[in-house]
């Protein structure tokens, strides 16, 4: 395991270098399924591609895009039906952006044809629980993948050990798959079967998982943790994931996954000119 005072080793993303430490990267959500709990559904590829470019505008880094909906009541769809909204995408905006795509899916048929159709990175919200083959295709393909802490099969009670021992499992399951260490990020989950206080306790912790060695992605954006706090629908949460995602920086954050760019891209800049600035820069 990498010593967690040891500076991260440069992922590579596409034609994209992503040098840990330097700045916090920001992943813009593309949801393509229409009962998205942030309401921000999208169907038509026009509609898919002019919200993309808005995003690389406002700042994002990469485009993460998904075609089932995560949200806890949401109903499973086929892997047909996934393939039939995230693939054209892919392949429409793998031809005409700058910045690469990322598959946000569980499946391992998904991912394999997302990667084939221009994706280059994977981003499994259960961590390898459901589908350890999307190691493989990571490794074979050489792209990233992300790896999440999920409790929604096996709710805890002590949060913080139970995601750093998820997450090592992740971990060890895709390097026994030949991923690289250096294409192996990270992700608490927020959500993911954890209570409100659970979140809070994972954001107020989220260094704890320097011990990793592992990039950290956060993603909090408009998410339930914030509507209970403030009691206020997906909407009205933009200073709530501000918030988040500001603390997140400064508790270790490398990448944070939201939906309002241009605002967010400020917050993370304010906070790594406080936190990453060097001397000779000022």
């Amino acid at each position: 395991m990498q010593n967690n005072n040891s500076p991260l080793a440069t992922t590579r993303c596409g034609n994209t270098e992503f040098r840990w430490g330097e700045r916090t990267y920001i992943m813009g959500v593309l949801n393509l399924s229409p009962d998205s709990f942030s309401g921000d559904g999208l169907s038509d590829i026009k509609a898919v591609e002019a919200q993309a470019r808005r995003f690389i505008s406002d700042g994002a880094d990469i485009i993460d895009i998904g075609g089932e909906s995560t949200r806890p009541d949401s109903q499973p769809i086929s892997t047909d039906e996934e393939l039939k909204r995230v693939i054209p995408a892919i392949e429409r905006l793998t031809d005409e952006l700058s910045v690469p795509i990322s598959i946000d899916t569980y499946k391992s048929a998904v991912a394999s044809r997302a990667v084939a159709a221009g994706a280059r990175m994977i981003n499994d919200v259960w961590g390898l629980k459901q589908e350890p083959k999307l190691a493989q295709i990571a490794a074979e393909a050489g792209v990233p993948i992300i790896l999440t802490s999920n409790q929604r099969d096996k709710p805890c009670n002590d949060i913080m050990p139970e995601v750093i021992l998820s997450l090592k499992r992740s971990i060890s399951l895709a390097k026994e798959a030949g991923v690289p260490e250096q294409n192996i990020i990270i992700d608490p989950g927020i959500g993911f079967g954890k209570s409100l206080e659970q979140n809070l306790e994972i954001i107020r912790c989220l260094s704890q998982l320097k011990s990793l060695g592992k990039p950290i992605l956060l993603g909090t954006s408009r998410k339930s943790v914030i509507g209970l706090v403030l009691d206020l629908p997906p909407s009205q949460r933009l200073e709530g994931t501000a918030a988040t995602i500001a603390i997140g920086i400064a508790n270790g954050a490398d990448i944070v996954r939201v939906h309002d760019i241009r605002e967010m891209v400020r917050v993370c800049r304010m906070s790594d000119a406080i936190l990453r600035r060097k001397q000779d820069e000022l």
